[in-house]
């Protein structure tokens, strides 16, 4: 069994989630008293969302390279960054430290082409929305990102940090998520990936009829084969 580094506290609801499903699904598997081996670099996430809020990417970049080399320090074997955003800094950190990270988005895609879906909607942080790091991988498997208009990419992105981050989970704000999701799929989306490791904790697949690709469990669970490879 391969030892999982994580990378996580941004924010610390579904690093929690991540720990529970990462252990869960290696006992299921493995059987007996089997857990996985896990060593947690978890960021206070006030200074990743000060550095984010002055756009300085640099500055983000460094605070995750520093865990990530204190993670291969303490001789991990591979790693997975527990925020679908964070992953925009996955091809420094790789040739940087010359360590295998288990990348969400692929985890996704490959799961969505498992499913036969070929346009979603993406639902996260407005940097994972707006910019191409996330997209671009899922267009590299043949897959069409769908994003919200500004007002719902807006109201998703205030609602992951002023609510979910803080595991506040609202009725209003689900029943806005729907509205958005209802759009998304008038526009052509036939599935949706909650491209923000927060939002399944607030939206479940009871609330919608489209597939949801809980890209959290997704990413996890791919992390759980990787570990047992």
């Amino acid at each position: 069994m391969k030892t999982i580094g994580m990378i996580g506290g941004t924010g610390w609801p579904s690093t929690l989630e991540y720990y529970r499903i990462l252990n869960q699904e290696t006992n299921r598997r493995l059987g007996g008293l089997s857990s996985a081996k896990i060593i947690l670099s978890s960021f206070n996430y006030a200074e990743v969302d000060a550095l984010n809020k002055k756009d300085d990417h640099a500055g983000v970049y460094k605070l995750v390279l520093d865990a990530a080399q204190r993670l291969k320090r303490s001789s991990v074997d591979f790693i997975i960054i527990c925020a679908n955003t964070m992953h925009q800094y996955v091809e420094m950190l790789e040739v940087t430290l010359g360590l295998k990270i288990v990348h969400i988005a692929e985890a996704t895609a490959k799961e969505i082409k498992r499913q036969g879906i070929s346009n979603i909607g993406l639902l996260g942080t407005r940097f994972t929305m707006e910019m191409d790091f996330y997209t671009k991988r899922l267009s590299d498997a043949g897959i069409k990102s769908i994003i919200p208009d500004q007002p719902d990419r807006n109201f998703i992105h205030t609602a992951i940090m002023d609510e979910l981050i803080k595991e506040k989970l609202k009725t209003e704000t689900r029943e806005r998520f729907i509205k958005i999701i209802n759009r998304l799929e008038a526009r052509g989306a036939k599935g949706i990936v909650l491209g923000c490791t927060e939002i399944p904790l607030l939206l479940k697949q009871k609330d919608v009829s489209l597939p949801l690709f809980n890209t959290l469990e997704i990413h996890a669970k791919a992390a759980v084969d990787f570990a047992l490879s």
